[in-house]
């Protein structure tokens, strides 16, 4: 127990034992006070104690055998103590109307024993709970208050309708939302496992407040409990981390697709095990299973096709295009020199240095269907690039060519961001004519702009093959990997999968597919482990989280019982002292002054 703890089960306002601190300046005036004249007197010479001791530590001996400095320090002591409001918990039996009942919906409270959840126990629980009028506020990843003071019909009913989600959650904001709502009479039923989160303040604060808060725990089951506890992607990938919170070795299998892979953790200890990702992703199973199942599996959200199929246009081989778009991975690289004639389909299709004779009409027409399936479209500048005839497909006029140009540099985007772009030898004046320019020159020509055209996006590049530095950049491969996914509508692994009580903003109201079903929302919020879809895109979300998946909690000893599920409670409630102590402060003040007066002082 901290010491804050501490000092809130024994007073009400522990800040105001600060006034203690009016205790140095005493002691430092009686210290420092000056010794008074000594005058020999012969007459009484012979009474005087051994004039060694007498001359030893005065200041010490004088703080030792003064009587009315003691009386003070007890004084302000005692004062103190009045303001900080000292309490002992003393039994109560009253009349219960109104109800606060807290209900952890967390993910821990799907730990399993004898065939129910924690949370089925708590439910029930909640429902004995509840009188008159009755709130239920609800502990997930977001804090919900479900009824505000209704009839204990509404509320059971409610508490029907109530599911345990798979994320993590705040039972401190909870119980602190719960003494928000609460009525002056109002007592406050906390229903959960306790098994994470600092919720001790919250109902120390709600009980300093003067509530009765009951404390119901349910915490059976998960003393061997082994999850999936973190995960990484790479390079196709995905890396798993499983920890085993029992006290035993344990042996468990991580199976993807048609990959297994057995470790063997001992109490406390986390493995690993890299698996890779198959085409349209799935779940990683961890078995075998046990009593909380819900960190024992992984869902991963993955392209259905990890190939991404690009076609290079050119007459004059760009290498350092090229090489930039073959190391991205997922990526096959097909370079076609006009004229020539083009069999398969692309995802995304890129024009660089094409010779403005050699480009055939059925090309562009090409590179038109490609826009129409939903692919991309990549043009490079070039010092003739108004003769090539690309018409519509470039989203900038060209307008001659000039040279050292200074650079604006960009606002962020998925494209720009943290990439630092220099000015080239050479390039391309242009005016913007469709989509919005990413990166410009002082005059406001566009080096990098994108559009949007026929159901998929064409994009500009504005430093030609030769006169720039930037595609010896170390940031040029990233940029090139950042252009294939912008354009071909794919993300990485990373951006399509989330962590359970994270919510994805959608910028506008749009229908998504959960687990749980549809619905229409601009935010999407991953309660459920499993997957989602907004659109044409898929996301997954898992647990993975140490905390929530540490199931096993401390027994909460509880001093303020009631009896649930009644009107009338016994109750354990804050009794205070304060104007005990408060008259103890005023029987010291008048001793004071009473030695004082026999000092002569007075």
């Amino acid at each position: 127990m901290t010491l804050v703890e501490t000092l809130s089960s024994v007073f009400l306002r522990p800040l105001g034992l600060a006034a203690l601190a009016a205790a140095i300046p005493v002691i430092l005036l009686y210290l420092l006070k000056p010794d008074p004249e000594t005058v020999s007197f012969p007459a009484v010479e012979f009474l005087v104690g051994d004039r060694e001791e007498s001359r030893r530590h005065p200041a010490l001996r004088r703080l030792r055998r003064n009587a009315l400095l003691l009386v003070q320090l007890l004084a302000i002591a005692v004062v103190a103590v009045s303001l900080a409001a000292p309490y002992v918990p003393v039994s109560e039996r009253r009349t219960v109307s109104e109800t606060v009942v807290v209900v952890d919906a967390t993910a821990s409270m799907a730990t399993e024993a004898d065939g129910a959840t924690r949370f089925d126990r708590a439910v029930r629980a909640a429902k004995d709970a509840a009188t008159g009028e009755t709130s239920v506020v609800v502990a997930r990843d977001e804090t919900a208050v479900l009824t505000r003071r209704a009839p204990a019909a509404e509320a059971k009913a409610a508490l029907d309708g109530l599911r345990v989600t798979d994320a993590p959650g705040d039972l401190r904001d909870a119980i602190s939302r719960a003494a928000a709502v609460a009525g002056d009479d109002a007592r406050i039923v906390v229903v959960s496992d306790f098994a994470s989160g600092d919720w001790r303040t919250a109902v120390a604060s709600a009980r300093a407040r003067g509530y009765a808060v009951d404390l119901r725990q349910f915490d059976r089951g998960g003393s061997a409990n082994v999850g999936v506890v973190g995960y990484s992607f790479a390079n196709g990938t995905v890396t798993v981390r499983a920890k085993n919170f029992g006290n035993a070795e344990t042996t468990r299998r991580f199976s993807f697709g048609e990959v297994t892979r057995s470790v063997t953790l001992g109490p406390g200890e986390v493995a690993t095990a890299t698996l890779p990702v198959p085409a349209g992703g799935g779940t990683v199973r961890l078995s075998p299973g046990d009593s909380f199942p819900t960190d024992d599996r992984l869902a991963v959200a993955a392209p259905e096709d990890p190939t991404t199929d690009v076609l290079v246009v050119t007459n004059d081989e760009n290498r350092p295009l090229i090489t930039a778009l073959r190391v991205v991975r997922g990526t096959s690289v097909t370079v076609k020199n006009p004229p020539a004639s083009i069999s398969k389909s692309y995802d995304l299709v890129v024009f660089s240095e094409v010779r403005p004779d050699r480009l055939l009409d059925g090309t562009l027409q090409f590179a038109r269907e490609t826009l129409s399936s939903g692919g991309g479209v990549v043009i490079q500048a070039q010092s003739n690039l108004s003769a090539v005839g690309y018409g519509d497909l470039l989203p900038v006029a060209p307008n001659g060519t000039a040279t050292d140009p200074a650079v604006r540099q960009p606002d962020p985007t998925p494209i720009t961001e943290d990439v630092t772009f220099p000015a080239p030898q050479t390039y391309v004046r242009a005016d913007l004519r469709a989509g919005n320019a990413l990166l410009s020159t002082v005059n406001g020509t566009p080096l990098l702009a994108t559009a949007r055209l026929d159901g998929g996006r064409v994009f500009y590049y504005g430093y030609p093959a030769s006169g720039s530095s930037f595609e010896h950049n170390y940031r040029y491969p990233v940029f090139w990997k950042r252009v294939v996914y912008e354009l071909t509508g794919r993300r990485s692994l990373s951006a399509t999968n989330y962590r359970t009580g994270t919510t994805l903003p959608l910028g506008e109201n749009v229908t998504v597919r959960t687990p749980d079903g549809s619905r229409r929302t601009s935010a999407l919020a991953f309660r459920r482990v499993g997957f989602h879809e907004v659109g044409e895109r898929r996301y997954a979300a898992s647990l993975a989280s140490v905390a929530e998946s540490n199931v096993t909690a401390p027994s909460v000893t509880d001093d303020g019982t009631s009896a649930v599920g009644t009107d009338a409670e016994t109750t354990t409630v804050p009794k205070k002292l304060t104007p005990l102590v408060a008259g103890l402060a005023a029987l010291l003040v008048l001793l004071e002054l009473g030695l004082l007066r026999y000092r002569g002082d007075l």
